[in-house]
């Protein structure tokens, strides 16, 4: 090309090209779980000063209707609810505010409900409200006004409990994971499981305002035929560094990670004690989901556990946990989800925290070899053996073969039982090749089990956990037995039958 480089794109004019009505399809498709839509809205009523939050389920007999969000707070005006039910609609917010986005309110509760209506009044206004009904929504971005009269009966309904002078009703309508048509022992089923979850996550993500004397969240179910209540109990805040003893005498330590443009950023890290049966440490998520980085924004809990690409989850760092609070300028280095269910970093925030060190030139490397550490004393002291296996090898994942090293001891000088996958008769998943010491899988179902996703020479991790586990001790007998042929033959059906049901899904 000969022509000069232009380093700035020349333009001729603008022109204006408003979205299509489509696009609030594409917002509510942003993979909002139930219970990360619930605490967005509870965030907007922090927000707004409230000090009593209401999450009110009401049911019609065996069906479930409705879900009321309710608080005390400081309320809108109807120019301010506009701006509120405007999609990318943005008021000013405070440094410390939970909000940030300005499509928390719309993007969760429309990914939830079919219909969103917003009630509100403060000191100097009357009650009014705004309803978003998604098919006039996606027609044309039609808002509807809420007749007054049943604005303020809304208001009404709730006079005392939560709102006095002031506050906001928010209504989820046509929620559509409400079982329909399901009678009563099922409906009482799925909100045992759906408020036990919705309190577990409220109380994590929200621990430190929940500690405060003058903030509650209730959970609620009332049946609107006959005025039952059926449930009423307040959230409780689960704080994930909650343990009564540390589980190191040397925790928690303070880290400062020096990140360019942001400065100093503290990485807080604690030990939980072994064996700990708290539900502070136990009772969200798995052992590798639980440990590694909290972050918070204003006091909230916007990632609770994962190490960010700092290092690989792990058996043995499971009783550790490190408490981050996220500058208000975060830069380029932090990157807040929509849903506020994690946090993207940097390459620079991995540096920054592998050269990171505490007042005594301690470092954050030291903190993760004493966590493991801890862990591994108490499970000598739980005095657990187990027996010696042959390793895994070729065609595992590397942090699978390391995780497997880690936690069973090996039998010296055997070589390594390797996996891959063959062309095999169609009446075989899998087959023992003891010549090459290696359990090979029939590739006619690698696309499905890999789901759709191109195959690499350690794929499917979890099906070779599964298959080292059922076919190790295989490859250190000499013969199978009547009882290991039997088995074989059972895994062989099983196993070939969950594969065929695989294939046929993936071809549906």
């Amino acid at each position: 090309m000969t022509a000069d480089w232009q380093f700035d794109v020349p333009t001729a004019g603008h022109k204006y090209l408003p979205p299509d009505a489509r696009y609030m399809e594409a917002l509510t498709s942003q993979g909002y779980g139930f219970e990360a839509a619930v605490a967005d809205l509870v965030d907007n009523s922090i927000d707004a000063g409230a000090h009593d939050v209401v999450i009110h389920f009401l049911r019609d007999g065996d069906d479930l209707l409705s879900l009321l969000i309710i608080d005390d707070g400081c309320g809108m005006a109807e120019d301010d609810l506009d701006v509120a039910m405007t999609v990318g609609g943005r008021r000013d917010y405070a440094p410390e505010s939970l909000g940030m986005f300005g499509t928390g309110l719309k993007s969760a509760s429309l990914s939830q409900a079919s219909a969103l209506t917003v009630v509100s009044r403060t000191r100097k206004s009357r009650p009014a409200g705004r309803r978003w009904a998604m098919e006039s929504a996606r027609a044309d971005f039609r808002c509807d006004i809420v007749e007054p009269r049943y604005a303020q009966s809304l208001i009404d309904r709730y006079h005392g409990c939560p709102i006095t002078w002031q506050g906001t009703v928010i209504r989820w309508d046509g929620i559509k994971d409400f079982p329909r048509n399901v009678g009563a022992a099922q409906t009482g089923r799925y909100l045992d499981r759906t408020i036990a979850r919705l309190g577990l996550h409220l109380g994590v993500q929200l621990h430190r305002f929940l500690t405060r004397d003058d903030f509650n969240i209730t959970i609620a179910v009332e049946d609107i035929r006959t005025g039952d209540i059926y449930a009423n109990f307040g959230v409780v805040a689960l704080n994930p560094f909650g343990y009564p003893v540390t589980g190191h005498p040397g925790y928690p330590r303070t880290f400062g990670a020096d990140l360019a443009g942001l400065g100093r950023v503290e990485l807080t890290a604690h030990i939980w004690p072994a064996k700990s049966s708290l539900s502070e440490y136990k009772s969200f998520g798995s052992v590798l989901d639980r440990q590694g980085f909290y972050f918070y924004r204003n006091g909230r809990v916007v990632q609770a556990g994962g190490w960010n690409n700092v290092r690989q989850p792990e058996q043995h760092l499971a009783l550790a946990r490190v408490e981050v609070d996220l500058p208000a300028e975060m830069g380029d280095i932090f990157r807040l989800t929509v849903k506020k269910e994690g946090i993207e970093v940097s390459p620079e925030f991995a540096e920054a925290v592998e050269k990171a060190v505490d007042a005594d030139g301690h470092t954050f490397a030291e903190f993760l070899a004493d966590a493991q550490q801890i862990y591994r004393d108490a499970r000598r002291r739980a005095g657990a053996t187990r027996k010696p296996v042959i390793p895994a090898g070729r065609g595992f994942a590397d942090a699978l073969r390391e995780t497997i090293d880690d936690e069973l001891p090996t039998l010296p000088g055997e070589e390594p039982i390797a996996v891959e996958w063959r062309k095999l008769a169609d009446d075989l998943f899998f087959d023992i090749d003891r010549d090459n010491r290696t359990i090979a899988l029939n590739r006619r179902y690698r696309t499905a089990l890999n789901g759709g996703r191109r195959g690499t020479v350690d794929d499917a991790p979890m099906l070779k956990a599964l298959m080292y586990f059922l076919l190790h001790e295989v490859f250190g007998k000499e013969f199978n037995g009547p009882r290991t042929k039997d088995n074989l033959q059972l895994w062989q059906s099983v196993l070939l039958s969950a594969a065929r049901a695989e294939l046929d899904q993936a071809d549906a």
